[in-house]
């Protein structure tokens, strides 16, 4: 009999992810949920708490419509349970009814700076994962498998607390294979990109309008079209931006990959996208040094999805009972660690 896979998405981005993952995993029969709580987070998810984040309705919407839109068998929330492997784009919650199964955790992309969040856990190691925010995936430690983007990454989140033996350098889908992103029709070419980011809708300090005024610089007269994170306030930053650069063209939809392909220079605030950028050999301005984003680069050559299924089947041929035992005493010892630079 085949076995039961679970695939929690969550954004597009994670949701993309995974399916990917299950493309090149046709021998399970593969379920898919957004993104899901339980107990206390669950019940501040249905009132309305959590919409910032990806447990938020309106994010599991878009993970939903994607779903639907690839036809694939979903299973809400994983009720059915006895799953013999999920596969999660985060460990930052991780519901109790996936804890006696096989679990793969794949990294989304950049991770949040270690803020107030990171280092309140690092010193009261008791707290939830998800105070830490996405600084503090792969700490949790309940997980069998960490696959991550690249050498750089995975000295990274060994450096956070993940335990070296379960951290697997796979590269990650959607950001294996950025030359793939040139094929496109988006009708632009040669501008300068700004990607923002959602840091004002996660709580985090902005300035937009100093950001604003520092893109009109480093355009120096080119044309400027911006691109607007999926998470946040739609009309509030169009007119932020109308106001500052009344020429510039927004998008809140479309492919981000594509347009950062056709640009010629890309600026960003916190966003996987710089991969892409230099991944393309694009002028790029980021709030992260460039030296240690070069470092963290994903690997490329498009078979991360391909790699990560091989390291589902090493899983799935181990018994669960001695996965969750050492998983058990893992998630015990581990405690956040000073970051590797």
């Amino acid at each position: 009999m085949s076995k039961r896979a679970l695939f929690i998405g969550g954004s597009v981005n994670q949701t993309k992810q995974v399916l990917a993952v299950a493309d090149a995993l046709p021998e399970v029969d593969a379920y898919f949920t957004p993104y899901y709580c339980d107990g206390l987070m669950e019940v501040a998810r249905r009132l309305g708490l959590l919409e910032w984040t990806v447990i938020g309705d309106s994010w599991r919407k878009h993970s939903i419509d994607l779903l639907r839109k690839r036809n694939v068998k979903m299973d809400a929330d994983g009720r059915s349970g006895n799953w013999d492997l999920v596969v999660t784009a985060s460990d930052l919650v991780i519901p109790h009814n996936i804890r006696h199964s096989r679990i793969v955790l794949v990294q989304e992309g950049m991770t949040d700076p270690e803020g107030f969040g990171f280092q309140l856990r690092r010193f009261l190691p008791f707290l939830p994962v998800w105070v830490a925010g996405t600084a503090g995936t792969g700490t949790s430690g309940m997980y069998d498998r960490f696959c991550v983007a690249s050498d750089g990454y995975r000295d990274l989140f060994i450096g956070k607390g993940a335990p070296a033996e379960r951290v697997v350098v796979t590269g990650i889908p959607n950001f294996d294979d950025c030359a793939s992103y040139r094929n496109n029709e988006f009708p632009h070419r040669d501008y300068v990109l700004v990607c923002t980011s959602d840091t004002r809708e996660t709580f985090k300090r902005d300035n937009r309008a100093d950001f604003l005024r520092h893109c009109v610089k480093i355009a120096a007269g080119r044309p400027l079209i911006f691109k607007l994170h999926p998470n946040e306030n739609v009309e509030r930053n169009t007119k932020e931006i109308a106001e500052v650069v009344p020429d510039a063209l927004v998008f809140a939809k479309g492919s981000a990959e594509e347009m950062v392909a056709n640009c010629a220079t890309l600026i960003v605030q916190y966003s996987t996208l710089a991969y892409v950028g230099l991944a393309l050999g694009k002028e790029v301005f980021a709030y992260t040094d460039l030296a240690l984003l070069r470092r963290l680069l994903p690997v490329q050559g498009g078979r991360a999805a391909e790699r990560i299924a091989g390291v589902c089947r090493d899983v799935l041929r181990q018994p669960v009972e001695e996965l969750l035992a050492a998983r058990e005493g893992i998630a015990e010892a581990v405690q956040p660690a000073e970051v590797v630079p």
